[in-house]
């Protein structure tokens, strides 16, 4: 079928001839160029002078001498004669950082008012007093009105009358802000795009006579659906001098049909308007073909990219011609798939010939914000805000880890290792910039700029250096130095233009603007507009069309699109001025959709099916619409994944060779240094014997790391150390502890917790001078913590204490049976406190984590499958066991002070039965130490048998902060 296009250089060539070249081509955007160009040639086949071609705005703005102001222009702009009439009223001027959401807002609404040629002095005036608006907008319907009340019921009742109150200022001031803003970009040489719209429309351009270079009835406005109500106006007066001709992309199954919202502009340009359609009469182009359609429906986001590489390869072949211009697109409905499509089509194509290339076109600009690039410029300008805003030249550790590892830094693996080891000795989770300035880069990142100008120079010298860099090493690819290249002009245009402004601005803004000024940067990528696959963004393929079109991101919400743009204009005074409202971004969308499937062989249509919080799971209405209305035959494919499910495969470990050897070196003090099992290895072996391998035999250490968050044992070690240090000093004095004595030293617990925090975080004898917010923190639940316990202990004086911390004195020898012969075990443990309170001696042991003082049974506490394992009441049994031993005594009580807890449940062990709590007696304590001891002996007796090697823990829990949970693939 043949292409719009197509046609439409087939009649210009009939109707122009010789003159062709005397031709002004408009379209809405530049992507039809080419392919009109390709059609010209082809139906005039001999040289000829081509006609000039313009985008609308390019020939718009022919119209007037002024230059069209960038966006950061018309804001600073807009902010002066904001804030002069600020002043007028008595008020403070706004600062920029305030107003620059404001003024987005404002900027839009100004444009949207010139583009429709609405009245703002009126517009806004109505808009002051809302009781005005009901009265003198009488010919509102009952539901019109209902929308400006619903504008204000958004606000809540108490702060109602304020917000109408503020509103109401802003909206008076809006006529003059208008006026003063144009005469003010007017001054200095510059206007907007949307002012030049209504200049042209009112018959007040500069240069009213820029059409009389092109001979009458030779301007050609072709591709256009929707047009502005200035458009509208100028395309009207151009018509009625015979002096345009207008060539619409129109069918009969929307035109005709009053109900098909893709036909609503058409309607409106060629039967309200009367805009003549140089092609004649719509044709029944989507009916006349009958059409077979794919519909895919994804699971994922990015699986939309990934569904269609095998239909892809079938249609290649469509590309093995001189001549493929249309032969195939891919049109991304929604542009953010850009990427993944990119790393989805293959480069290479084989076929009976050989292997070809594939050539592909993106016309969408490769984003430098899927780039490295933006990543460093973002990674800069956090540094900056943290040397802005914060009281000393230090950097967090993970933007020094970004830097580090970044591609663009070339830091040297020596140096970075140094770097990164200092940081872990000292724990540096704020890093000084001194640590960091190693060379010319790092040097010139991590300074501290003062001034805005300063700031764009740094990061601009920040590029440079890593371009000369790059130049030097040949390693600079061609699409990294097209964005280098349009970073460095944008941060130049962002200079230039703030060159008046940056010493009234704070930092802190103009880094935002820097940040806001990169990220929309994009370059195109090197392709051949007729040649290959074609991809391209829904706008691109105005007027286009293809044999087989494919269609990302036909997803409800996506297409069409349900978000709309700020404005401080209520939607139904939208819509009594004739201003865009979402319904006319549903008939664009629909259009668009539509005349693709036009002159098209074959289309296919992907949409993500899985539902979250930004999609919905369902396809396009434009979809279901369709497949109501056309007659076609609609195919659906459901992507779905083979889920390879593996048998359950034990993980374990053999007792053999070297494991054997290792693990003997427990047994019978074989070495001469014997190695010794302690509470903690129990535990260990208990929570998974698989844990205790990889640490205790293998020796495989955990990594060491920066202890950012509140870590429990980082919390515990600095607890059990203040406890110490707190009951050492008076055991120093005396070892009888009363409870004024506790009284008298909880007033030196604080500096007691500092000093304790130094030494297991930083490993230094002397207390931080300043804390950050999560230092902080910590500190406030040790000292939270130690109060607990010393609250109970004031309440349980006085007592003596016997022991603090021994690592030394409580060993013993244990004896177990392996394979039948007589072994000997050496267990030891370090108590965390032994005291006696009225002739009873205690085992004290702080647990500040979940653990409990209650359980159900001796048993399930040595079940390696029980997910009710009680490490804590273990260790604790384990320890009085030791003592005892060690001292040759019994009647030792063990106390779990579990600072969770023990407000509520104290601190002895108690047996849960029926939901009760039943408080051990002295009898019942030893039968739970005899138990104790043999299930002891079991485990033991399991761990060193050969015959039984480490199996995988199946409790799941176990597994969720096992540092070697990698290792076993569980």
């Amino acid at each position: 079928m043949k292409a719009f296009l197509k046609e439409v250089a087939e009649d210009l060539v009939k109707r122009l001839g010789s003159d062709l070249h005397h031709a002004a081509i408009v379209f809405n955007n530049k992507r039809p160029v080419p392919y009109l160009q390709n059609h010209l040639a082809d139906t005039l086949k001999k040289p000829f002078w081509a006609p000039s071609f313009f985008t609308i705005q390019e020939f718009f703005a022919l119209s007037t001498h002024l230059q069209v102001a960038d966006g950061f222009t018309q804001f600073f702009t807009l902010l002066k004669e904001y804030n002069k009439l600020i002043i007028e009223e008595g008020g403070k001027p706004l600062n920029p950082d305030v107003f620059y959401p404001i003024a987005r807002i404002i900027l839009s609404d100004f444009s949207q008012i010139d583009n429709d040629l609405v009245n703002a002095d009126q517009l806004f005036q109505e808009l002051e007093d809302i009781a005005v608006i009901e009265k003198d907008f009488q010919h509102l319907t009952e539901e019109q009105q209902q929308f400006l009340e619903q504008f204000w019921s958004s606000f809540s009742s108490g702060k109602q009358q304020y917000h109408q109150e503020q509103f109401i200022r802003m909206w008076r001031r809006m006529p003059k802000l208008y006026r003063a803003f144009h005469a003010a970009l007017r001054d200095k040489g510059y206007t907007t795009m949307a002012y030049i719209y209504r200049q042209l429309a009112e018959g007040n351009a500069d240069l009213p006579q820029f059409i009389d270079a092109f001979k009458a009835g030779k301007i050609v406005l072709a591709g256009f659906n929707a047009l502005s109500n200035a458009e509208a106006v100028i395309f009207k007066k151009w018509n009625k001098e015979e002096k345009a001709l207008f060539y619409f992309d129109v069918d009969k199954y929307y035109m005709d049909d009053e109900t098909q919202e893709a036909g609503l502009f058409l309607r409106k340009n060629i039967q309200k308007l009367g805009l003549p359609n140089a092609l004649g009469e719509a044709r029944d182009l989507i009916r006349n073909q009958q059409k077979e359609i794919n519909v895919y429906k994804t699971q994922g986001q990015t699986a939309q990219a990934k569904i269609l590489h095998q239909e892809l390869l079938q249609d290649y072949p469509l590309l093995d011609v001189a001549d493929n211009a249309g032969k195939i697109a891919l049109i991304l409905a929604d542009e953010s798939l850009l990427l993944p499509v990119l790393q989805t089509i293959p480069t290479k194509y084989q076929h009976a010939a050989g292997i070809s290339n594939i050539e592909l076109n993106v016309t969408m600009g490769y984003p430098l914000l899927a780039t490295s690039i933006f990543g460093l410029a973002d990674l800069w300008l956090s540094v900056q805000a943290q040397l802005t805003e914060g009281k000393k030249d230090t950097i967090y550790y993970r933007e020094v880890e970004a830097f580090l590892s970044h591609p663009l830094t070339g830091v040297l693996p020596a140096l970075r290792d140094a770097i990164q080891q200092e940081i872990l000795k000292d724990q540096l989770i704020d890093v000084p910039v001194q640590t960091l300035q190693k060379d010319s880069l790092s040097t010139l990142f991590f300074t501290k700029v003062d001034k805005g100008l300063m700031a764009i120079d740094h990061l601009q010298q920040v590029f440079k250096l890593i371009l000369e860099r790059q130049l030097e090493e040949q390693t600079l690819k061609q699409t990294e130095a097209d964005l280098f290249g349009a970073t460095l002009k944008e941060l130049n245009r962002l200079h230039d233009t703030l060159a008046d402004y940056a010493a009234h601005l704070p930092l802190s803004f103009v880094l935002s603007l820097m940040q806001k000024a990169v990220q929309g940067i994009a370059v195109p990528l090197s392709g051949e507009p007729l040649q290959g696959v074609q991809v391209m963004g829904l706008l691109e393929s105005r007027s286009l069309d293809f044999e087989h079109v494919y269609v990302l991101g036909v997803t409800e919400g996506i297409l069409p699109q349900i978000n709309v743009s700020p404005s401080f204009i209520p939607d139904s005074i939208r819509r009594a001025y004739g201003l865009p409202v979402i319904e006319n971004q549903d008939a664009i969308s629909a259009y668009m959709f539509y005349r693709l499937l036009q002159r098209s062989n074959k289309v296919s249509l992907v949409y993500n099916g899985q539902a979250d919080d930004s999609n919905t799971g369902e396809p396009s209405r434009f979809l279901k619409q369709l497949e109501f209305e056309s007659g076609y035959t609609f195919k659906y494919f459901d992507q779905s994944q083979s889920l390879a499910i593996e048998p359950k495969v034990e993980f374990e470990i053999k007792k053999e060779g070297e494991v054997l050897r290792r693990l003997h070196t427990y047994l019978d003090n074989q070495e001469q240094d014997p190695v010794r099992l302690s509470a903690t290895r129990l535990t260990t072996y208990l929570n998974c014997p698989v844990q205790f391998f990889y640490k205790y035999i293998a020796k495989v250490e955990e990594p060491e790391a920066l202890a950012e968050n509140l870590e429990a044992n980082s919390i515990g070690s600095t607890l059990h150390l203040v406890l110490e240090n707190f009951y050492q000093k008076l055991k120093d004095e005396s070892p009888y502890i009363t409870k004024e004595r506790i009284t008298e030293n909880r007033k030196q617990l604080t500096e007691m917790c500092k000093l304790a925090f130094s030494k297991v975080m930083f490993d230094k004898e002397e207390s931080l001078l300043e804390y950050n917010g999560m230092q902080q923190v910590m500190l406030a639940i040790v000292a939270e913590y130690a109060n607990v316990i010393l609250d109970h202990d004031e309440q349980q004086a006085p007592f003596s204490l016997v022991e603090l911390e021994n690592d030394k004195d409580y060993v013993i020898t244990f004896p177990i049976k392996v394979k039948g012969a007589e072994r000997k075990l050496t267990l030891f443990g370090i108590i965390d406190r032994v005291d006696q309170r009225n002739g009873v001696t205690r085992i004290v042991d702080y647990k500040t984590g979940r653990d409990e003082v209650g359980f159900s049974s001796i048993d399930e506490l040595f079940d390696s499958e029980s997910n009710k394992q009680n490490k804590a009441l273990v260790q604790t049994l384990f320890y009085t066991y030791v003592y005892e031993q060690a001292k040759g005594i019994s009647g030792v009580e063990p106390n779990l002070y579990i600072v969770r807890k023990m407000r509520e449940e104290g601190t002895l062990f108690y047996l849960k039965e029926n939901r009760k709590r039943v408080l051990l007696q002295a009898e019942h304590l030893e039968e739970l130490k005899g138990s104790f001891t043999t299930l002891l002996r079991e485990k033991l007796e399991e761990l060193f048998n050969p015959e039984l090697p480490f199996k995988h823990t199946t409790v799941a829990e176990n597994c969720t902060y096992c540092p070697y949970l990698t290792l076993c693939g569980k």
